[in-house]
């Protein structure tokens, strides 16, 4: 019985490590946030501990959130689509390539290896007035005034894709390169096309990876604000900026912490909906 006790306190004991460090450094700063959403900012600048419902009044309430919520799901869900139909060739050709794949998966995380800040500003440089674009466009005699192309909907977006392609490229890739390639060519010797087999047996297969990574691509393009306070204009702010306004900028705790958790949750019942439709299996296959 002893002998048995000990086997099922082993794996616990392996995981105690990071159980312990995903409770301090996760749970705990959560459970914070929870107890400052309830607490109140008063007109002198001071927070009153306490149970209010002030903060989340006026989060679920007020039509301004509501709307830049939306708006946040929106760019994040146009940021997904294009993930996934620029990154799926992408992936699919580096599944494919049998000599040069490392090269290429090296390639694919050389963005990896550059601050998120940095390839965001960068764009800047690229597209701005005195912008390498515009420069171009100027010299060869196409435009006689430099194009407005910061500071938009569509540079939000466009930053977006730059972050987050990586990481749709590597989820589809994982799906891709572990099909058997002996399916494709039974297909083929079925007589199906090239394209019939990738529509009946590739695709469907990679769906996982597909639809891990647009969650990922999701999720983390409706929880930026770099992007957006960089590369987006007044009316391009998204949810994480008024996160970030509430907090840094007009230090009301309270306020802040409402917010994120209000986007916590959102995000969280998405994720619940994915389980519910694909099934978290399902995504750790993708992802694995």
């Amino acid at each position: 019985m002893g002998v048995e006790a000990r086997e099922a306190r082993q794996p616990w004991i392996l995981l105690s490590p990071a159980l312990v460090a995903i409770t301090f450094l996760l749970f705990v700063p959560l459970a914070f946030i929870v107890v400052y959403s309830f607490w109140l900012r008063t007109a002198t600048g001071a927070d009153v501990a306490g149970f209010h419902l002030d903060n989340w009044t006026e989060a679920l309430t007020d039509r301004f959130y509501r709307d830049i919520l939306l708006y946040t799901l929106k760019i994040a869900a146009i940021t997904t689509v294009v993930c996934a139909v620029a990154g799926y060739p992408a992936a699919y050709f580096i599944a494919r390539s049998n000599r040069n794949k490392g090269f290429l998966l090296l390639l694919l995380m050389l963005p990896f290896w550059v601050s998120y800040i940095i390839r965001t500003m960068s764009w800047i440089n690229i597209l701005g007035v005195s912008g390498a674009v515009n420069s171009f466009l100027i010299w060869a005699g196409i435009i006689n005034e430099p194009l407005q192309m910061l500071y938009n909907e569509a540079t939000v977006i466009l930053g977006l894709v730059h972050f987050l392609m990586p990481f749709m490229i590597l989820n589809v890739f994982v799906s891709v390169d572990g099909i058997d390639q002996n399916l494709e060519s039974a297909a083929n010797s079925l007589g199906a096309t090239k394209l019939q087999t990738f529509f009946s047996v590739t695709l469907p297969l990679s769906l996982p990876g597909l639809a891990a990574g647009g969650l990922l691509c999701f999720v983390l393009a409706a929880g930026t604000y770099i992007t957006p306070l960089v590369l987006g204009g007044p009316r391009d702010a998204m949810f994480a900026n008024l996160v970030f306004e509430a907090i840094i900028t007009q230090l009301n705790w309270p306020l802040g912490s409402a917010l994120s958790l209000m986007l916590l949750a959102v995000l969280g019942a998405l994720v619940l909906v994915y389980n519910h439709f694909l099934g978290m299996a399902q995504l750790m296959k993708g992802m694995g």
